[in-house]
C-alpha cells in the first residue's frame, strides 16, 4: 500500500523553490502535500503528489536531482493526540522513523500521517494490526 513520494534537492537560494512548483503547475500536477528539510546550503523538498513517476521525470528533465521512494501513510482522527497514537505504536514496536510530516486531509475530522521508515511492509502490518487505517495512493487525490 505503499505511498510514492519525490524528494527534491533544492539549493538554498533565492527562487529555488518557486522554480520547483512553477515547473510541476506547468505540467499541470498538484502538490497534495510537501515537507521542507534544509541545511546551510540545500533543501530537501518532499512532496506528494498526483503522478510521482511523471512529476520526477519532469523536475529531472530541469535539471533537478530528484528521487522517487516508498512511504507509509495512515489515517488518523484530526485531534490532539492523533499523531501521538500512531507514535505510541512505533514506539512499543521499536520502529524506527526517519521523518515524517501531517496534513490535514479534505475528510472532515481526519489527518495524515506520512513516515519514512526501513520497512514498509512491516510497519503496515503492525499498523494495521493495531487497528489502524493506511492510506493508499488514491485516498491522497
Amino acid at each position: 500500500m505503499a505511498i510514492r513520494q519525490l524528494s527534491v534537492f533544492a539549493e538554498n537560494k533565492n527562487g529555488a523553490l518557486y522554480e520547483i512548483t512553477k515547473t510541476l503547475a506547468a505540467a499541470r500536477i498538484d502538490i497534495r502535500a510537501f515537507s521542507i528539510a534544509d541545511t546551510a546550503n540545500f533543501g530537501v523538498l518532499r512532496m506528494l503528489v498526483k503522478d510521482a513517476t511523471k512529476a520526477a521525470s519532469i523536475l529531472s528533465d530541469n535539471g533537478n536531482i530528484v528521487s522517487v521512494d516508498d512511504v507509509v501513510g495512515v489515517k488518523i482522527p484530526d485531534i490532539a493526540g492523533g499523531l501521538s497514537d500512531i507514535l505510541r505504536i512505533t514506539t512499543a514496536k521499536n520502529i524506527s522513523i526517519a521523518y515524517l510530516y501531517a496534513f490535514v486531509s479534505r475528510e472532515t475530522g481526519n489527518a495524515y500521517v506520512i513516515l519514512r521508515v526501513d520497512n514498509n511492509n512491516h510497519v503496515e502490518e503492525i499498523l494495521e494490526a493495531e487497528g489502524c487505517t493506511l492510506l493508499k495512493e488514491e485516498d491522497l487525490h
